[in-house]
């Protein structure tokens, strides 16, 4: 017979080395998870250090150089201003990295909170918090992103409160169907029977046997949320110029296309780059961490 102390540490050793290593193993074996892997990681870095590296100021206009072609100096031309672009996409990483640490950290928070309550408790709980749910779900995301924006006004902080609140469900939903799958386990039925609070259940055996589709979750979004707040900066209500963000560039670039297409180019190529790299991984990531869903 299983003690409870026994089920117990099984619920806390989900995640024990030797698992991680094993989803690492199934992760590098797939081509498109490990150069999704590589696309992040690299991208991840040029927003760090990149700003420190580049020879341009992002910033410093020289209408001499308005729209130079690529060259031993400026590797991706100029604008229509005369900035350098190589420097402008290196800062834009920063900037859109930055977005999506937040918007995904608020909705994570958020969506993890209102998932695990509604998951565990249910009842009236789980139905009132899935309703409010329904009514976030009911609006087109990049929609409700807009009338978020449209009414709080465009800046970089704005932006990220909207495109956080619009990944609320998806977590959430995501969250509650974890949790449900997993809060009727033998360990968290012993931990429920040595008296423990439902605050340290979900926290301790709940929570990290329901992660791995969380995780999976947080890296798709990324690439969700890299897309909105370039749409939003596209149509004049995201980051605001002079700021260097990459779906604004795009947006002051579209009337050149004829004239200098690669003032268009380079940035819509870095954000199609960074969407697959993170699309790429949350699909190894998902193949890795659940093996019998891609049998």
């Amino acid at each position: 017979m299983t003690s409870p102390g026994d089920s117990l540490a099984g619920g806390e050793s989900r995640w024990s080395g030797s698992q991680v290593k094993a989803v690492w193993r199934r992760l590098i074996r797939s081509k498109t998870a490990l150069l999704g892997f590589v696309i992040v990681v690299i991208y991840i870095l040029l927003a760090v250090f990149g700003p420190f590296l580049v020879r341009h100021d992002p910033f410093l206009q020289n209408l001499s150089l308005s729209y130079s072609p690529p060259s031993s100096t400026h590797f991706f031309g100029c604008d229509e201003y005369g900035r350098d672009i190589f420097s402008r996409i290196l800062h834009g990483a920063r900037v859109s990295l930055y977005i999506q640490v937040g918007a995904v950290a608020l909705s994570l928070a958020i969506g993890l909170i209102l998932g695990a309550l509604g998951g565990y408790f249910g009842g009236i709980l789980d139905e009132v918090l899935m309703r409010v749910i329904d009514i976030l779900l009911a609006f087109p995301g990049m929609l409700l992103s807009l009338a978020i924006v449209a009414i709080l006004g465009p800046s970089l902080n704005n932006l990220i409160i909207a495109t956080g609140i619009n990944s609320i469900p998806g977590f959430a939903r995501i969250t509650r169907g974890s949790v449900i799958s997993v809060r009727e386990n033998d360990y968290v039925t012993a931990a429920r029977t040595i008296g423990e609070t439902h605050f340290s259940i979900i926290l301790r055996y709940v929570l990290p046997n329901a992660i791995s589709p969380i995780i999976v979750q947080t890296t798709m979004r990324m690439a969700t949320v890299l897309l909105t707040a370039a749409g939003l900066g596209f149509l004049g209500l995201g980051v605001q110029p002079p700021s260097p963000e990459w779906g604004t560039m795009l947006s002051a670039a579209r009337v050149y296309l004829r004239s200098a297409p690669f003032v268009a180019i380079f940035p819509g190529v870095a954000i199609m780059i960074v969407v697959l790299g993170f699309n790429f991984l949350g699909d190894g990531l998902q193949d890795a961490l659940n093996p019998r869903l891609k049998g």
